[in-house]
């Protein structure tokens, strides 16, 4: 066997030692705060292309910042998707609920009601103002943080509830782990744990929607931290070969759990150039401006529909809370991060802007915050009435070996048979808290 040459710099050698790069976030705990680099242009200033332009002719915009909502608080530009006064205050208040459903489902895991759950703070435009562009039955395919796409759909809150609490009424009988919704009544497909595989799920989707000749197109949604998996790369490659009608919505909320962007490749460029080298139209919006998020999902959505192909687009926002109630942010940022987010919030950039055309006002937002908490408190003792953590009223037994085969196979029929038994014998009942 032939002898490998020798690569350790030999004496005298002035070649350059090698050094690693390791990306460092732009502060840590006790740091000022810096945001130097994050370069927000004047709203209204990029251009809108056709819905047919070639991804080539607008990569300007993969690496730009769509916007829409100025200091002014008034719309400007192209991207303007000149909504009415009542739907801009129908996606206010879904985003007003989403925050309320949000307070009361954390203060419920910091009771022991339920092990887990996920806020969505200062994301709700990326979900309730982008699904709000696409049809109601086009398929979406969510990570782990867009409760905002159900709530604005009407799905019943009770039905997330019962799931959070995997109680009796959890039509998944307990089965996901709290926050992974699932209902395919609202064309909103089963929240996965594992990251990115929804990618490759929603550009499969897309085309078997083409290849049947349908009108519905798919949309997906995945943190900027998960862009860095093989399955988000593999999605990208079959939307862009075989032109599926689908949208790839990245969330660039600047920290995937307690890792800051960088480590998924934001400092070398933007996640929506990403889009560029696979040949997919790339945009890069203001994830706190509801209306660039509506006319970015909207532009996207009416590119698919007419074949034109996929869309990639990096939603620029900020986690404004933990990752987890299993998270402390305070562990690895900053603290005064989220009050310097040069972006503000997107909750209150909408009230403001409704505020400042006359189609709303101080008090109206106050009495639609108390609504929406009332609302969602009621719900919640009536979803407690079918049981909480470690509190009962479960799903019997014997169902969790079901629902997989479609007919059980003998083996699985005697495990069953025994394992109901011993509970039975153990417990006195299939469920013991009875």
């Amino acid at each position: 066997m032939a002898n490998q040459a020798d690569t350790t710099p030999q004496s005298g050698d002035n070649r350059p030692a090698l050094a690693l790069h390791v990306p460092e976030p732009r502060s840590r705990p006790g740091d000022p705060v810096n945001f130097a680099d994050v370069v927000v242009g004047k709203a209204g200033d990029q251009p809108r292309p056709d819905e047919s332009t070639k991804p080539e002719d607008m990569k300007d915009l993969a690496y730009d910042l769509v916007r829409v909502l100025g200091d002014d608080n008034k719309a400007h530009g192209p991207w303007d998707p000149k909504l009415d006064p009542d739907t801009l205050r129908t996606m206010l208040g879904h985003m007003a609920m989403v925050r309320a459903f949000d307070e009361r489902m954390f203060r419920g895991q910091r009771q022991g009601k339920t092990s887990f759950y996920m806020k969505c703070t200062g994301e709700e435009a990326t979900s309730v103002a982008a699904s709000m562009a696409l049809a109601s039955d086009d398929m979406v395919f969510p990570s782990y943080r867009q409760q905002g796409i159900l709530i604005a759909r009407g799905y019943p809150l009770i039905e997330m509830i019962n799931q959070i609490y995997s109680n009796k009424g959890d039509k998944l009988l307990g089965r996901q782990l709290p926050i992974m919704y699932s209902s395919r009544e609202h064309s909103f497909f089963s929240i996965s744990g594992n990251l990115a595989t929804q990618t490759p799920q929603a550009v499969g989707w897309a085309m078997a929607s083409a290849i049947k000749g349908d009108s519905r197109i798919a949309a997906t949604w995945v943190g900027e931290g998960s862009t860095a998996e093989g399955d988000f790369h593999s999605a990208c490659t079959f939307a862009t070969v075989y032109n599926a009608p689908v949208i790839l919505n990245v969330i660039n909320n600047q920290w995937a759990i307690s890792s800051f962007s960088g480590f998924a490749g934001g400092e070398r460029t933007t996640f929506a150039a990403r889009a560029l080298g696979y040949g997919i139209a790339g945009l890069r919006v203001d994830g706190n401006d509801a209306l660039a998020c509506f006319a970015a999902q909207q532009w996207a959505a009416n590119r698919a529909r007419a074949n034109q192909g996929p869309s990639l687009i990096e939603y620029f926002t900020y986690r404004a809370e933990g990752h987890s109630t299993s998270d402390d942010p305070s562990g690895y940022r900053s603290a005064q991060e989220r009050e310097e987010w040069p972006l503000g919030d997107p909750v209150m950039r909408l009230k403001n802007h409704l505020i400042e055309i006359g189609e709303w006002d101080e008090e109206r937002q106050t009495v639609m915050d108390l609504k929406c908490a009332e609302e969602v408190k009621a719900t919640t003792k009536e979803a407690e009435k079918n049981g909480i953590l470690g509190h009962g009223m479960h799903h019997p037994f014997h169902t969790m070996f079901e629902d997989v085969f479609e007919e059980l196979p003998w083996h699985l029929k005697e495990q069953a048979e025994q394992a109901t038994r011993e509970r039975i014998t153990k417990f006195g009942s299939e469920r013991p808290y009875e």
